[in-house]
């Protein structure tokens, strides 16, 4: 897209068609994203606060404003009767908010003739949500119920043991729910301290793509979001650091069930690490689909139902992990070394041709998927802004596409050692 000039905004770059400003007052980074194929507009704003930068005492703090930022803020007030589901529901949008261990994100797909309204209930929100105690008492059952439905999946719950057992400094050991106790008595004061230290226009992005050219975008930003100050002190930065795995580490969880599960990791790089390209080909190999190694070696064999292997491209650093739902009746002990046993050949053979072949074209493809609809586009830029990175988005695939067979192998060898590993079983017990 053409550079567009602005007398209160910077134009930081152009990626793609994805143009980049900065507001000159109050830090707010825009991005923009036309696609005028369809008369529909996502607006997404992205604020720079997760999981990772609470602690314990307000674990879960990030997830609990973004229910009490529906709840009310100065010009859309649930008990005025204008709340923000009624007056967006009313012309059609589509709203929610997620919340991850880097970032926390709102957003609205709304008809292009509305798209104002988008930008008038995020902004306003920004720094005039209302967050009332009586809102929060009156969230816990919901809350609650999100907290129970992940506390009594026994996939949920081996996770969450899996990465409080592999972080043991850092806080992307706790879930993003938070944990029970905080949850349920951490003071509306101290939410609304978290909220003020990062909830501010200079630790944001506004995403807008879709049906709108970018002056128009550039001028609802500013009517909107330019009278909203930068933070008055900076934004408390997150220094935490994981100290070095130096052995193995197990943890087990021993609750009613079904079947037995598995999960084995591996710590890796931050997602903007140079091994990320390597690092997503392996997981694939590994275990994605039925030509993928552990499927052949576990699920036809009979010793699993289903196998995977992800890769989490944390902003500090995350983990490599294989999970497993074991047949009832199998020993996991006996699975566990059979996955062991995939990872040893493929550190001292390698991978194939075929195989790295065959991962570039189904991540290629996955690339490509995301970018079907303006809301699938706003999301994933909001992911690699968690990442730390926004252009990443786009430079991905062409770095995957010169990975070799041997980067695989060596991506390997580096970070699928035993003193870097993490395995967490799921023992299911009669209730």
């Amino acid at each position: 897209m053409p550079k567009v000039t602005h007398k209160v905004f910077k134009f930081i770059q152009t990626v793609e068609g994805v143009c980049e400003y900065l507001h000159k007052r109050n830090g707010l980074r825009v991005l923009i994203w036309e696609d005028h194929s369809a008369p529909v507009v996502a607006l997404n704003v992205t604020y720079l606060v997760g999981s990772r930068n609470e602690a314990v005492g307000h674990t879960g703090a990030t997830h609990l404003l973004e229910h009490l930022m529906f709840k009310g803020s100065r010009k859309f007030d649930n008990k005025k009767g204008k709340s923000i589901a009624g007056v967006l529901e009313r012309v059609g949008a589509q709203m929610n908010a997620t919340t991850g261990p880097d970032r926390t994100n709102y957003y609205e797909v709304v008809p292009a003739e509305h798209a104002e309204l988008a930008f008038a209930v995020e902004s306003d929100r920004m720094r005039g949500a209302l967050l009332r105690a009586e809102d929060k008492l009156a969230e816990m059952p919901v809350v609650r119920n999100e907290f129970e439905i992940y506390e009594n999946e026994p996939s949920d719950a081996l996770q969450k043991a899996l990465w409080a057992t592999a972080f043991q400094g850092h806080p992307y050991a706790y879930y993003v729910i938070g944990l029970r106790s905080d949850i349920e008595n951490v003071s509306i004061e101290r939410l609304r301290e978290f909220y003020d230290d990062f909830y501010w226009p200079n630790n944001a992005y506004v995403v807008v793509v879709g049906d709108m050219n970018t002056k128009e975008a550039l001028a609802l930003t500013d009517k909107h979001f330019g009278n909203i100050k930068r933070s008055p002190k900076p934004i408390p930065p997150m220094y935490t650091k994981e100290a070095p795995q130096e052995g193995a580490r197990r943890t087990t969880v021993r609750r009613p069930g079904e079947v037995p599960l598995l999960a084995v990791a591996h710590k890796v790089a931050p997602a903007l690490s140079p091994d990320t390209p390597a690092l997503e080909l392996l997981a694939s190999i590994l275990g994605r689909g039925r030509s993928s190694r552990l499927y052949k070696a576990l699920v036809p064999t009979g010793f699993a139902s289903s196998v995977s292997t992800s890769y989490d491209s944390l902003r500090e650093g995350g983990l490599l992990e294989s999970n497993v739902v074991v047949h009832a009746g199998k020993d996991l002990a006996e699975v566990e070394k059979l996955v062991l046993a995939e990872y040893g050949k493929l550190k001292r053979f390698g991978v194939t041709r075929a195989e790295l072949a065959k991962a570039t074209s189904q991540l290629k493809f996955d690339l490509a998927r995301s970018r079907d609809g303006v809301y699938n586009r706003a999301y994933l830029i909001n992911e690699f802004i968690s990442m730390g990175d926004w252009t990443y988005y786009f430079k991905l695939l062409g770095q995957m596409e010169k990975v070799s067979a041997r980067d695989v192998k060596e991506i390997a060898i580096k970070y699928l050692g035993e003193d870097n590993s993490t395995t967490a079983v799921f023992i299911p017990k009669k209730p």
